[in-house]
């Protein structure tokens, strides 16, 4: 289970957006961040510290060609947590509030893809997927699907090679599984 204080540190809209730009492009120097997204570099070597001290990103002093240059690579793309798992109300708020947080980014990147999915080529329309099932289920058997689709996704990212010379583009993936009624 993560601390309170990694899960208010990823959600905040800037380091979530340092998150995914790592996620995606591999290490990279604090001037690229910033330029890549739209950021002051004394911001964005801020938000790089709060992100370290929680251990989501590292230095990666072999890649700097002098002591000017730092250059970062994600350490944790990945979090997991239930609101349950906090023993405070205080924390049980900021999980909730970060579980809310992270709920608008991917709906926002999804409203992104759906406003430019007309600029895109069709063999992009055709990748990208939406889908839906309602069923039935235990909690544990509810638990196990989205283990074994976590376990899937990560395999199949994991096969791609990314020096292969394809050009690629980011993908988000995002799932949520949950009781609902009819």
């Amino acid at each position: 289970m993560p601390s309170i204080d990694k899960i208010r540190a990823i959600h905040h809209p800037t380091r979530r957006r340092i998150i995914d730009y790592l996620g995606v492009n591999g290490p990279a120097q604090v001037g690229a961040l910033a330029d890549a997204l739209g950021q002051q570099v004394g911001s964005i070597s801020h938000h790089l510290r709060v992100l370290e001290r929680q251990d989501v990103v590292a230095r990666v002093p072999e890649l700097a060609h002098d002591r000017r240059t730092s250059w970062w690579r994600l350490e944790s793309s990945s979090i997991s947590w239930s609101v349950d798992d906090f023993a405070t109300v205080v924390d049980r708020m900021t999980a909730r509030a970060a579980q809310r947080a992270n709920i608008d980014h991917q709906l926002r990147k999804l409203a992104e893809w759906m406003r430019r999915a007309d600029d895109s080529s069709q063999e992009w329309r055709e990748a990208a997927t939406s889908s839906d099932l309602g069923t039935v289920a235990t909690a544990a058997e509810l638990k196990e699907l989205g283990r074994r689709l976590l376990e899937t996704a990560a395999e199949w990212s994991s096969e791609i090679d990314r020096d292969d010379g394809q050009e690629r583009e980011p993908v988000f993936l995002f799932l949520h599984a949950f009781p609902t009624r009819p």
